[in-house]
């Protein structure tokens, strides 16, 4: 069984900064990627960031230069640091990892930017 332990998130004033953090752990194989989705109130889930095992990095263009993510490899660990945050990017913000065989999600994380 697999496990997405997150934590982080909260609330801040605009033009603040956030981080994330997402630990994995049980029985997860060969990890193909990490990442983080958002889903705010009326709205689809949406990708965040992501970064796969070899390194490159996928953003959305709404936090593109704004947000990086990393990776703790040895650790199955992987970290959002969300700096310059807007209103737009009040959500919950959802860990998600992707293995050989399976795909898995965090139970998620408030993030509220305060305008």
């Amino acid at each position: 069984q697999v496990q997405l332990m997150e934590s982080g998130g909260g609330l801040v004033q605009a033009g603040g900064s956030l981080s994330l953090s997402c630990a994995a752990s049980g029985m997860i194989s060969s990890v193909n990627a990490m990442g983080w989705y958002r889903q705010a109130p009326g709205k689809q889930r949406e990708l965040v960031a992501r970064m796969f095992s070899g390194g490159v990095r996928n953003y959305a263009d709404s936090v593109k230069g704004r947000f990086r993510i990393s990776r703790d490899n040895g650790e199955n660990t992987v970290y959002l640091e969300m700096n310059s945050l807007e209103s737009e990017d009040t959500a919950v913000y959802y860990c998600h990892v992707r293995d050989q065989y399976n795909e898995y999600w965090g139970q998620g994380t408030q993030v509220t930017v305060s305008s």
